[in-house]
């Protein structure tokens, strides 16, 4: 089976090129052809000997895959559905602003957290995207020129297949790829220790951690990975690092109904994250099948970010976008999977 150019760092291109007998300076050639030029075959890159493009050709392709379909919000946002390698779908969504584009891509098939509130893990765990495929939700976008920043807040958990985003975050954010900056993106984690520390250290990425509630046997029963990564240790490495700077930390917090929205929760939220330098995103809460959980109202939810405040902690209620076209993260490639399940079934 012939590997994929598409995705590789500048390492990896320089290795492809000693491997055909090139010479050192081919691998960013290569790149250039990919990430500037948008070269679709090795037998594009015109730059390259006749018979290494032959050679090239043998063992390598360039894959990449355009959206299979798309749902369109009345408030602008837009969902695409990209086909996996291994079969399945992943979700990425354009969400336009008066000043700003946001990209939200996918970096796994399912995922394996089973978060509550999460439609992408009552699939299951599929498998990870490569590179390529992760950077393909950009590349392939229609709207690809006008996106301003990043976030890998779609389907799977990031840092579970980090080796995978870190290769996209290093060829989005390189000279020879994309020329993004890091400041402009940011990955997000339910909090996986170890790889946190890898990110931190690798990337000059944001970071944002999903939290949900600051009450130990309340993130357990939402978050599971509260067993093996409990919040406090996140916190404390947090703690250890004193990210200062561009980078940015930020909380993920979804406001559920009479569950993690209380005075109490607000008090206990600005005790536990007294001393990081953050700031907490306050999300409503996108309704989803098999789930008891509900939305907060929204006088509540802008009572809670007044709480917040008033205790030195920096909130903002995220703007909801895309309810009306399953925005929630699974929702869109579930009722694909669902549908073509039902038609081979017939």
């Amino acid at each position: 089976m012939k590997q994929n150019l598409f995705g590789m760092t500048l390492d990896r291109l320089g290795e492809v090129a000693a491997d055909a007998g090139l010479p050192p300076y081919a691998g960013r050639q290569i790149g250039d052809w990919l990430y500037h030029k948008d070269a679709r075959e090795v037998s594009a890159m015109s730059n390259l000997p006749l018979r290494a493009r032959r050679d090239l050709a043998e063992r390598y392709e360039v894959v990449r895959a355009e959206p299979v379909k798309v749902t369109i919000s009345t408030d602008g946002t837009r969902k695409y559905l990209f086909p996996a390698q291994m079969g399945g779908f992943v979700e990425a969504a354009w969400i336009p602003e008066p000043r700003r584009s946001t990209l939200c891509l996918s970096v796994q098939v399912g995922c394996k957290m089973g978060c509550l509130f999460c439609m992408t893990g009552k699939q299951g765990f599929q498998g990870h995207l490569s590179p390529g495929e992760i950077l393909n939700q950009y590349r392939s976008l229609p709207e690809r020129d006008q996106v301003t920043n990043i976030v890998y807040m779609g389907m799977g958990e990031p840092l579970d297949n980090l080796d995978n985003v870190l290769e996209s975050l290093e060829v989005l954010c390189a000279d020879y790829g994309f020329g993004m900056s890091p400041t402009r993106i940011t990955v997000s984690t339910v909090g996986l220790v170890p790889a946190m520390r890898r990110f931190l250290d690798r990337s000059r990425c944001h970071l944002a951690i999903s939290l949900h509630t600051p009450f130990e046997e309340e993130r357990r029963h939402l978050m599971p990975v509260e067993n093996v990564y409990p919040l406090k240790e996140v916190l404390a490495e947090l703690r250890a690092r004193a990210i200062r700077g561009q980078r940015r930390v930020s909380f993920e917090y979804i406001l559920f109904d009479r569950l993690n929205d209380t005075p109490q929760h607000a008090r206990e939220l600005a005790r536990v994250l007294s001393g990081i330098r953050c700031r907490v995103n306050l999300i409503a809460f996108h309704p989803i099948p098999g789930t008891p959980l509900e939305p907060s109202p929204r006088a509540t939810m802008e009572q809670f970010e007044a709480q917040l405040r008033e205790h030195g902690i920096l909130a903002t209620i995220r703007r909801s976008r895309g309810q009306d076209i399953a925005a929630a993260c699974g929702m869109l490639s579930t009722r694909e999977l669902m549908r073509r399940k039902r038609d081979a079934e017939q």
